[in-house]
């Protein structure tokens, strides 16, 4: 059975508070857009979209470091480095909108590699199929008994 947000952000952080702390050490000025309500803040999110959060923007951290970077990343799986319409706008987005993109990308320019190495996968099953197997040898044939009329 699948253990609920509540259970998970109690595993891992022990309450919300240090969840949303741990979520704001995260979110500091080359990661985050200010989005939030100031008023409420992060204390009034959803844990299950905290999770989120924090596993996307420890990924984002150890991947690329800033949101500059990952915006670069994204721009250079897309070949539209030089582009600097694009990197603006990009620039506007969220960091988990971003990451998003990127690894969409990312399964768009590893297309032709995944397609060769499921064909490859393919063969060798195929081949593993096909290899002569050892049979036990046949037995005679049983004896047939007349039909009943």
């Amino acid at each position: 059975m699948a253990k609920t947000p509540l259970t998970l952000m109690k595993e891992a952080f022990g309450d919300k508070a240090k969840l949303v702390l741990a979520l704001e050490k995260l979110t500091g000025e080359e990661l985050w857009v200010a989005r939030t309500n100031k008023s409420k803040g992060l204390a009034h999110v959803s844990n299950a979209k905290l999770l989120r959060l924090h596993a996307t923007f420890t990924e984002v951290k150890e991947k690329f470091g800033t949101r500059e970077k990952l915006v670069g990343a994204l721009l250079e799986l897309e070949k539209r480095s030089k582009d600097t319409g694009l990197r603006q706008k990009l620039s506007e987005w969220p960091v988990p909108r971003l990451f998003d993109a990127y690894k969409s990308a990312l399964k768009r320019s590893n297309a032709p590699v995944a397609k060769a190495k499921a064909a490859e996968d393919k063969a060798k099953r195929s081949a593993v199929e096909k290899a002569p197997e050892k049979k036990p040898a046949k037995k005679a044939a049983a004896k047939k008994t007349p039909a009943k009329k």
